[in-house]
């Protein structure tokens, strides 16, 4: 753990926002850009990939489901999938990628959404009160 002198300023995120800072922010990029420069400012950055990836690990599911996730194991799900997880139409899903929202890839004529997008997108909806 890293100390803060006690004058200094300090901001607690979460490891969700230390999650969407790895994916979209170029978190990683930085950290190895920084490694060996600055000890201090290194081991911070290092301390957030960490928390990102307890959050990945654990935003797979939750015991309060009420239906049967995908399987952990995928990486990648299908706009129904999404849909499901989302608690929202297949249509709905597809037009937050359209706006933006969400990512998705398409291939062929399917999309394909990452369950970590997925978890992003539906905790950005609790916040916002969706």
């Amino acid at each position: 753990m890293v100390l803060i002198r006690p004058r200094e300023p300090a901001v607690l995120i979460s490891a969700r926002t230390a999650a969407w800072l790895e994916r979209y922010g170029g978190l990683t990029s930085l950290r190895v850009r920084v490694r060996g420069t600055d000890p201090a400012i290194s081991a911070e950055l290092e301390q957030l990939r960490e928390a990102a990836m307890s959050w990945r690990g654990s935003s797979t599911g939750t015991e309060e489901a009420t239906k049967q996730e995908p399987a952990a194991s995928l990486r990648w799900l299908s706009s129904t999938q999404t849909a499901d997880l989302l608690g929202v139409t297949s249509r709905a899903v597809v037009k937050a990628i359209g706006r933006g929202a969400l990512q998705g890839a398409r291939v062929g004529n399917r999309w394909r959404i990452s369950r970590e997008d997925v978890e992003h997108y539906r905790e950005a909806r609790t916040a916002r009160g969706e």
